[in-house]
This record gives C-alpha cells, structure tokens and sequence, in this order.
C-alpha cells in the first residue's frame, strides 16, 4: 500500500505564492517512484502540471516558469513550489505517484493518487 497525503493548499491574492507538499509512505513506496502533481479546476478535466523522477523534470505549459517540482527523498516529501499564481491557476491539486518511468504529466500512467489540496487564487 501507498499513501499519499497532499498539504499547503490555501488562499492567496494574484501574484503570491504558495508551496505544496505531499508525504508520501506506505510498506510499498518506493523512494525512486516517478511523482508528479496534477490539478483539476470545477467543470474541467484533470491536468497534469509537473512531474518529477531521477532524471528529469517536466512541466506543462501553463505553469512553466512558475512552478517548481521537487522531492526530498529522505523524508519521502514531494513540494510543488508555486510562485505568481494566477486566478487559472484555482484547483484542487492532486500528487501521484507512478512504479515506473519516466515521470509523465498523463493522469492514466500513475498508480497511486492523494485526496488532494485546494489552491484558490482571488484577483
């Protein structure tokens, strides 16, 4: 079993910035699993955003330059540092975690998924 447990959503005004995190355990994590964060908007499907593995990181468009991916492998902690947040960037936001690689920004390759955190962003 793997679990993931999302933290750090909250409000914030056009500009600010916020950090997610996501802890990750369970007797079947793997440390080296490829991760990657998603969000889904009201009314709208569930986009990948940034993802992460041993090798490489990856973003979508709409955040790149905005978002930063990262992951603390002795703490088993994925962060998602979000900086210029726009009134789009409102979701809920999802980490997941994938037995294989790479880490891809497609929902359908991920094996394991949190609950979630709310990010919304006023203007």
């Amino acid at each position: 079993q793997v679990q993931l447990v999302e933290s750090g959503g909250g409000s914030v005004q056009s500009g600010g910035s916020l950090r997610l995190s996501c802890a990750a355990s369970g007797t079947s994590y793997n440390r080296y699993y490829a991760m990657a964060w998603f969000r889904q908007a009201p009314g709208k499907g569930r986009e990948g955003i940034a993802g992460i593995d041993s090798q490489n990181t990856r973003y979508a468009d709409s955040v790149k330059g905005r978002f930063t991916i990262s992951r603390d492998n002795a703490e088993n902690i994925l962060y998602l540092q979000m900086n210029s947040l726009k009134p789009e960037d409102t979701a809920m936001y999802y980490c997941a975690a994938r037995k294989e690689y790479p880490a891809t920004l497609w929902d359908i390759d991920y094996n394991y998924w949190g609950h979630g955190t709310q990010v919304t962003v006023s203007s």
